[in-house]
């Protein structure tokens, strides 16, 4: 029986605070304090990580006892769902509606036939169309009480989740305390307020594709960042760069898209959501970008 790894919180002094690090969402996750108390950051830093780890138990499909996991074994029967789900659900229809159904939860199943491991195994288009049949987030019902997913389909909140848990961690942050911090969950990030007055977080965007090229540097005073891109999953064929950002209309890569998209919004949410529809514009994704007239940094 394969163990749980152990969580655990870690905490470093910083020049002027504390770094709390931890493990979650296959990612590494930081809480960076202004605050020289020790005991105040790390139970901060604990907060913050046990509401991130309740939110990857809740929701993350590789663990059995999710709701997630609940959903995609409900073999096609209501099952009842709390207020939290409802939401999550609901903030997809959103994202579903708005990407014209390019951008839809129940297409995980594409990863049946689709590794993004840097190789050039690309699926055959006759596999690609067969797991097709079982993608449409049209043919699921939910309401505030249930949802009724078809047989054989499954949702995968891994697209909306880590942003989520972002979010949820600043409320649990700024409804414990008033001092300055940031939270880091794999690159997803939000900051309260500024370091100090008026001084900046720094905020470094991996290059993607180039491990030699230095981290671009972002200030950021307040609000939320998220990047989506292909830097450590994709396909290499024929010269051809296969990203595994995927239409769920078509089964296959979005093409023309940069490599790299960085967006600044209010909520991580929402930051995450836009950087990735504009991905999913392909050529167009900068131009989608300038309409939303949000700040954003694209990477070809």
């Amino acid at each position: 029986m394969k163990k749980k790894p152990v969580r655990q919180v870690e905490i470093t002094a910083t020049d002027d605070g504390h770094c709390l690090r931890f493990d979650a969402m296959a990612s590494p996750c930081e809480v960076l304090v202004a605050s020289k108390d020790n005991k105040l950051a790390l139970t901060l830093g604990k907060l913050i990580a046990d509401e991130v780890w309740r939110i990857e138990d809740k929701y993350s499909r590789y663990q059995a006892s999710s709701v997630c996991s609940a959903i995609n074994n409900s073999g096609g029967q209501a099952l009842a769902i709390d207020q939290e789900t409802y939401l999550l659900l609901n903030f997809a229809d959103t994202c579903y509606q708005l990407s014209d159904g390019v951008f839809d939860i129940t297409s995980g199943v594409l990863r049946q036939v689709w590794q993004f491991d840097g190789s050039d195994n690309i699926p055959h288009d006759s596999d690609v169309q067969k797991s097709l049949e079982n993608i449409g987030w049209h043919k699921i019902v939910f309401d505030e009480q249930q949802i009724i997913m078809p047989d054989n389909m499954e949702v995968d909140f891994g697209g909306i989740g880590k942003e989520y848990a972002v979010d949820r961690a600043m409320i649990i942050a700024n409804e414990f305390t008033q001092l300055p911090l940031l939270v880091n969950l794999g690159g997803d990030l939000a900051a309260n307020k500024p370091r100090k007055t008026n001084v900046p977080w720094q905020v470094g965007i991996e290059h993607p594709g180039f491990i030699e090229r230095k981290p671009m540097v972002v200030s950021l005073l307040k609000g939320a960042l998220a990047t989506s891109g292909d830097a450590k999953r994709f396909l290499f064929k024929d010269n051809v760069r296969y990203s595994h950002i995927l239409n769920a209309k078509t089964g296959w890569p979005v093409v023309q898209a940069p490599r790299s998209i960085t967006v600044v919004a209010p909520q991580c949410i929402q930051a995450g959501i836009l950087a990735t529809l504009a991905l999913m514009q392909g050529p167009q994704a900068e131009d989608f970008l300038t309409e939303q007239e949000i700040k954003f940094w694209a990477i070809r």
